[in-house]
């Protein structure tokens, strides 16, 4: 198996490479500056020099807040650039797996969400990724849309690392706590969509939309609160107190769903994948983030 990787210094691209690498899996790797997947021609010829066996996009734009000042170009990345991915896996006659967001959803439901619920994003992000997922399923049939959720790791800007740096900083922290979803570590979506590639491969049949996240219901207050556990039994923090707030307390730009709750069974059932508990992949994360700081 040959992979083709977008994103790569992305915290899921990242993730991919170092996994590729880890299992002696061939593939190639391109970051942004070096693939501009907006640009059709350079898609093509990345493809067509690569010649991939499948092609995994872990590429976006991912400034939820900004995108409300950008529109236009989260519509290019997310939904114009995954088009130019899908037409030249078409032409190479190829299947693509695209990583989308839990961020389609508005967040009213009472529940988990599935694959079946109608999307309806807030936000200029949520809707330029949904695009995104139509313009896939319109043109390359033989794909996988793996919606994921509160992505973290020790790579790039994310959650976990801002919620560290600030506990350096300060004693008091006031995070939301009326927002509900499931943590999910860029490695474990990483090695997921490795253990799914070769099956979609081998079959068109497991083509279609899948969720995947973590297992571990909780608020971004909670998610802080084992954040600091955690990292407490490595290094010393300055934080004393964690103030439980509500989303009006706390106005972004975007508007975010209260509830990311995803059900992932069509997921385990379809690969028999076992999805480990988000506070494990906290562990590994933590530890590798305090070393990186050390060093």
């Amino acid at each position: 198996m040959k992979i083709l990787i977008t994103g790569a210094n992305g915290q899921v691209g990242w993730e991919l490479v170092r996994q590729a690498e880890s299992r002696d899996i061939d593939f190639c790797a391109f970051t942004r500056t070096e693939l501009d997947i907006t640009k059709i021609d350079a898609v093509e010829q990345a493809v067509a020099n690569c010649k991939p066996d499948i092609v995994i996009n872990a590429a976006a734009y991912t400034a939820v807040d900004k995108a409300e000042e950008q529109p236009e170009l989260a519509v290019v990345v997310n939904r114009d650039g995954v088009a130019n991915l899908a037409k030249a896996c078409k032409v190479a006659a190829i299947p693509m797996i695209h990583i989308s967001t839990d961020y389609v959803f508005d967040g009213t439901k009472e529940g988990v969400y599935t694959e079946e619920d109608v999307p309806n994003p807030l936000g200029v992000y949520g809707k330029s990724k949904q695009a995104g997922e139509e313009a896939l399923r319109e043109i390359l049939p033989h794909h996988i849309i793996l919606r994921t959720s509160w992505v973290f790791s020790s790579h790039g800007n994310n959650f976990v690392k801002t919620i560290l740096r600030l506990a350096r900083e300060r004693e008091e922290l006031r995070v939301v706590a009326d927002q509900y979803g499931c943590p999910t570590s860029a490695q474990t979506i990483a090695e997921a969509i490795l253990h799914v590639a070769p099956q979609l491969m081998a079959s068109m049949q497991k083509s279609g939309t899948y969720h995947f996240c973590q297992p571990g219901l909780t608020t971004w207050h909670g998610f802080a609160e084992a954040i600091i556990n955690t990292a407490n039994k490595f290094t010393s923090l300055t934080v004393k107190k964690i103030k439980p707030i509500t989303t009006d307390e706390f106005p972004t730009r975007a508007k975010r769903p209260a509830n990311s709750i995803l059900y992932t069974e069509k997921f385990i059932q379809t690969f028999e994948y076992s999805i480990p508990a988000w506070n494990d992949s906290l562990l590994h994360v933590i530890k590798e983030c305090v070393s990186n700081i050390r060093s």
